[in-house]
């Protein structure tokens, strides 16, 4: 047995060297105490002692920079939004997601890299090899309406850890986090139902996001379940500043329509062209027509009376993605949550007028 060697004042963190000196072992020896022994190798018990005891007496505590690195992990969690900008501004929908990541990635001791450079033009993003860069990381939260599906399928199918702050069940083994739209839309028909309501319409984009279809499956299973017509009751608009007109807006309620009901988008277009439409037509809100918006109104509407809707949880979604993501990194498993959205009373949605 190695005769141990007395143990000298020094200064700073004790190294493992230091430590396989001073119990007549190799570094490698250490590293695989120290480590846990992951890798299985046969170590004599009396070994694995006089490492322990060795690196009690040094005061040796693992560096857990060098821990990370020996894991090829950094500490890094990335966020890549498709967007042709990266949403850093306050008034931007998307800022209080980054505030509920931030947050929670400090709490678990993790840093935070934004890609902000490949995401540049949002549609380049489904280039070839342009979210490559996020392997940087070890795990990526992604943000947008629309996704470049062939790229993030390939990180997937690569083993590589992310999670999309939105529903996604189209990309199979792709985790995400989303909001409970379908039942928070359904609350919303709910509140106008029991305000007289019996015709309500919902104006919505003209496209396939599963935001936008969930709004809208809530919408009209709140129809069905208070016995209102669901004759054409969704207006898709492609432009819906072109399609939503004072002109449009006066045939619906001549039709008697009494509820006008838009969903909330990066844009706001919904919601900014039924305002216009109302205003053009000359009509009171909620005197004449009540309104509702699916989600919290644009950052320059502020001023404007608060919508009868509800509020999406973006800071916390940002911090549930995160949570995911490092289940994703610690067990390799998470789950898909919904969070619940909380109903807004607001101002535009008052009786039914008598036509």
């Amino acid at each position: 047995m190695a005769e141990k060697r007395p143990v000298k004042a020094r200064r700073g963190r004790p190294r493992q060297a230091e430590v396989a000196r001073l119990a007549g072992v190799s570094q490698t020896t250490v590293s695989l105490v120290i480590g846990g022994n992951k890798q299985g190798i046969v170590l004599h018990p009396d070994t694995r002692a006089r490492v322990l005891e060795a690196a009690r007496a040094l005061g040796y505590v693992p560096d857990p920079a060098a821990r990370r690195l020996a894991a090829a992990r950094n500490n890094l969690l990335g966020v890549f939004s498709f967007t042709a900008t990266f949403p850093t501004a306050v008034e931007h929908s998307y800022y209080p997601f980054l505030v509920g990541i931030e947050q929670e990635a400090a709490a678990r001791g993790y840093d935070m890299v934004l890609f902000t450079g490949s995401s540049s033009g949002g549609a380049q993003a489904g280039a070839s090899g342009a979210l490559e860069r996020v392997r940087l990381a070890d795990g990526c939260l992604f943000l947008g309406r629309h996704i470049p599906a062939d790229e993030l399928r390939r990180l997937v199918e690569d083993g590589y850890p992310a999670v999309h702050i939105g529903r996604r069940d189209e990309l199979d083994g792709l985790a995400w986090v989303g909001a409970d739209y379908v039942d928070a839309s359904a609350e919303v028909v709910r509140h106008l139902a029991g305000l007289g309501h019996r015709r309500i319409v919902l104006v919505r984009e003209d496209d396939d996001a599963p935001a936008s279809t969930d709004r809208e499956r809530g919408f009209r299973e709140a129809l069905a379940a208070a016995g209102l017509p669901d004759a054409v009751p969704v207006a898709r608009a492609a432009d819906p500043v072109a399609e939503i007109t004072p002109d449009w807006l006066r045939d619906r309620h001549a039709e008697g329509v009494t509820a006008f009901v838009a969903e909330e988008t990066d844009t706001g277009a919904a919601w900014r062209a039924l305002l216009a439409a109302v205003e053009g037509a000359g009509l009171d809100v909620p005197a004449d027509v009540s309104l509702a918006l699916l989600g919290s109104p644009p950052a320059d509407f502020a001023g404007r009376p608060l919508p009868t809707g509800f509020d999406v949880p973006r800071a916390e979604l940002g911090a549930a993605a995160v949570r995911a993501l490092t289940a994703l990194l610690t067990t390799g498993e998470t789950e898909s949550p919904l969070v619940a959205c909380a109903f807004r009373p607001g101002s535009t949605a008052g009786p039914a007028a008598v036509q």
